[in-house]
């Protein structure tokens, strides 16, 4: 019988490795897709903030924020390594609010972070460091940037979650109101629970300024999900059967805009009016005004 030398050994353990290693081992956990996919479907939600700290003793702490509403979370597209949902709003269970959009990317690479006063980085990371994670990419009501991150999500002694922080622009409830921040580092917390989910937030509210970050207010938030049937946002489930073509076109003009792959300036309003509101009005067919109209706010 043949002596093994070490060598060979080496050379047989390459061969068994090789053997019980396949492109699937890179394949997404199936429990992140079904904790990502549980977030869909109709909830009652509520909202929370309160301010929690400030380091300037004369700060005046703002209000405590609340508020409540009936979402729908519809599954928008999904592949082995991509989900995307979309957020609608329900006033009066029967007037339809097109909210935000979450999309889902394993193994995402390029990023656009946010650098404070509607400019966005384009960042490219390295595989290494994005393996085995998903990026949330998170999106206005009118389809265009607001913030992402990138971290994996965590099953461990029945939990399901997801952990980032990530810079954003200032929150929806605030950014017609303050001047004195334009950053928001966003600590952001998804758990899957039994009754729905949870996105739980620690923030630091920032002046972003010549290179240097200011901290004005720190800020606790909790937004709850609770799953209810899905009968009751049976209006928001035909809204998006007969607005879903016109939204599909204004994600592919955005996307196209990503695909140029660098840094990205926005402007706030063109005609004294916001994006959302040049979008909202037109007809479910007018569909050949979206891309000039989203033109007009991409700082070339």
């Amino acid at each position: 019988m043949k002596k093994l030398t070490l060598s060979s050994v080496l050379s047989l353990l390459l061969i068994f490795g090789a053997a019980f290693t396949s492109p699937s081992d890179n394949d997404p956990n199936p429990k992140d897709k079904e904790a990502i996919k549980s977030m869909c479907g109709c909830y009652e939600v509520t909202f929370n903030f309160a301010e929690t700290f400030s380091p300037d003793t004369s700060y005046k702490f703002h209000e405590n924020y609340k508020a409540g509403a009936l979402e729908w979370v519809q599954l928008v597209e999904e592949t082995p390594t991509f989900v995307s949902m979309q957020h609608l709003l329900l006033a009066n269970d029967t007037m339809i609010i097109k909210h935000w959009r979450q999309d889902w990317s394993y193994e995402n690479t390029n990023f656009y972070m946010y650098d404070g006063d509607n400019n966005w980085k384009f960042v490219q990371q390295p595989k290494s460091e994005v393996a085995g994670q998903w990026t949330q990419k998170v999106f206005q009501v009118d389809d265009s940037p607001r913030y992402e991150g990138s971290a994996s999500w965590v099953h461990v002694d029945g939990r399901h979650y997801w952990d980032n922080t990530t810079n954003s622009p200032l929150p929806r409830r605030e950014f017609t109101k303050r001047n004195d921040y334009n950053v928001m580092v966003r600590g952001n917390l998804h758990e899957i629970t039994n009754e729905g989910w949870i996105h739980e937030q620690d923030n630091d509210k920032v002046l972003r300024k010549d290179g240097k970050d200011i901290l004005i207010a720190t800020e606790k938030g909790m937004n709850t999900y609770k799953k209810v049937d899905d009968s009751r946002c049976l209006a928001a489930q035909t809204w998006w059967k007969n607005n879903k073509d016109f939204w599909a076109v204004a994600r592919t003009e955005w996307n196209s805009i990503f695909a140029r792959n660098k840094d990205l300036k926005l402007k706030k309003v063109v005609d004294k009016k916001p994006l959302f509101m040049h979008l909202f009005p037109l007809e479910t067919s007018e569909t050949k005004k979206i891309k000039p109209i989203i033109s007009e706010f991409v700082e070339e």
